[in-house]
């Protein structure tokens, strides 16, 4: 009603707002009556009896009752027990009860959360034995969640758990972003040690990490070196906001990149864990695990429940085992074997991947390894013909160890005045060291590839194919004059 909506005026209005809610109880938590209405053998309806004329104001059916058809609460939460097969043998979940299915536990949390939006919390005080049992057989929790730090959302009171139900992972932003290691081995932990089978990745409206990553992005912030932690977290998620304003147009406020943002996070994270874990996805394909997301709504306590992830299906077929920041891996010599060329074609990828999202390992060198390439040979997976530019430092945009690539570069990633040692190069390292992969790298904003064309429409210009002088005018000439005259045929101007 607003601000400015006087006592009598907010009384009137309650007294509405009072019928619908009684009405909505009843829908809510009661399953023969909801099973009533859905068949047809039942409606209800609401009501205002007015003093003044005597006359009743007929309201119909409430505005959410479709909504509330789909509850599966049976009785009012004030009636709801401690059943053995939700608290646990011992009142609580221990490592005595058996495994929960993650149908199962994904249903417990609905009816948590709908117990705790309701304000009818059924968790009850811990008692001396429930303790000891927790001590003496351990824990079995039935989920785990992965969800933000935020003071607001307390994981366990969020669903209404009891000591046992949740194994609960918390950082500012419900992300793995700079804490992939500990997120990723905690939860291969929890589902393969403890037979957890749900994980819920848990994000929140309003969320400041996820805000803040919006607005890092947005400002172009993310193009400079973190000055602290925080700074660093900002810009591991803008990525994320990067993703959600693409999803909504340029026209979109910064509000609503946010909001989008959060769910956009939500998924970020559970493909993270499929693309990253072995162990989990295993268990994911073998019907022993599913990971979902979510959103709770600060404004109503209600928690979101997104399902799996778009991606989920694709994400299975990842040959990745390890995050990123943990990766470790020998360095090749003439003792490895060869690589095919599509499998060296996916090590750069996921190579240049890490790089792309600041998370390199190729950094971990030990003089274990040094040792290795000087006695024992080279054997590199790829030979990269590249630019000279030093902006475009072939080892590092790859993030390949010592001993990974066979590196030639020049001005312009050319065979133009290099052929003889280009070729005899390329031949050594196909040849002698095995290699089964070429790749020629170019790079936007090539300086060899402007001046060439520079060069080249500036002599058609004048009418003629003078000399260009110097070496790298004949570089740049011999490297491009092909390439020119195939563009300005493609544009009719040859």
């Amino acid at each position: 009603m607003g601000p400015d909506a006087d006592a009598d005026a907010i009384a009137a209005h309650a007294v509405r707002v009072n019928v619908f809610h009684t009405i909505n109880f009843l829908l809510q938590f009661s399953e023969s009556i909801r099973e009533g209405v859905s068949s047809g053998q039942i409606q209800i309806h609401g009501g205002i009896y007015h003093l003044e004329t005597g006359s009743v104001e007929f309201l119909g059916e409430s505005p959410q009752q479709s909504e509330l058809l789909q509850s599966s609460l049976p009785v009012p939460p004030s009636m709801v027990g401690s059943s053995e097969a939700d608290r646990g043998t011992h009142g609580v979940r221990t490592g005595a009860d058996v495994a929960i299915k993650s149908e199962q536990a994904l249903k417990l949390l609905i009816e948590g959360n709908q117990r705790f939006a309701a304000g009818a919390p059924t968790a009850v005080t811990t008692s001396k034995d429930m303790r000891r049992a927790l001590v003496k057989c351990g824990q079995a929790p039935h989920s785990a969640i992965v969800g933000c730090a935020d003071s607001r959302v307390p994981v366990d009171t969020v669903f209404d758990s009891m000591p046992g139900d949740l194994f609960v992972l918390r950082n500012a932003g419900n992300t793995c972003t700079h804490a992939e290691g500990s997120i990723v081995g905690s939860l291969e932990f929890c589902t393969g040690k403890l037979g957890t089978q749900l994980v819920l990745v848990l994000g929140h409206t309003q969320c400041g990490a996820v805000a803040g990553a919006t607005q890092t992005y947005l400002s172009g912030a993310t193009s400079k070196a973190p000055g602290s932690a925080l700074e660093g977290l900002l810009q591991g998620l803008a990525g994320v906001a990067q993703k959600a304003s693409e999803d909504l147009g340029p026209k979109a406020e910064e509000a609503a990149v946010v909001a989008h943002a959060v769910k956009v996070n939500v998924f970020n994270s559970v493909n993270f864990l499929l693309k990253f874990s072995e162990p989990l996805r295993e268990l994911v394909r073998k019907g022993d695990l599913d990971i979902q997301g979510g959103i709770y709504h600060l404004e109503t306590g209600k928690v979101e429940f997104l399902g799996r992830s778009p991606q989920h299906a694709e994400l299975l077929s990842s040959k990745r085992s390890v995050p990123p920041s943990i990766t470790t891996g020998a360095v090749r010599t003439s003792k490895s074997g060869p690589v095919l060329p599509s499998d060296a074609l996916a090590m750069l990828r996921d190579g240049n991947e890490r790089f792309a999202v600041g998370a390199p390992v190729a950094g971990k060198v030990y003089q274990s390894m040094r040792e290795a390439l000087a006695t024992v040979g080279q054997a590199p997976h790829t030979a990269v013909v590249g630019c000279a530019d030093s902006r475009v430092p072939l080892e590092t945009v790859f993030d390949a160890l010592p001993g990974d690539l066979f590196v030639l570069r020049n001005a312009g990633n050319t065979c133009t005045h290099a052929e003889g040692s280009l070729l005899g190069s390329l031949e050594f390292c196909t040849g002698a060291l095995n290699t089964r992969l070429i790749f020629v790298l170019g790079h936007t904003n090539c300086g060899a590839i402007k001046g060439a064309t520079s060069a080249f429409l500036q002599s058609k210009k004048q009418g003629g194919a003078k000399d260009l002088q110097g070496k790298l005018e004949g570089l740049r000439r011999g490297a491009i004059v092909g390439y020119c005259r195939d563009v300005l045929d493609c544009f009719g101007a040859w």
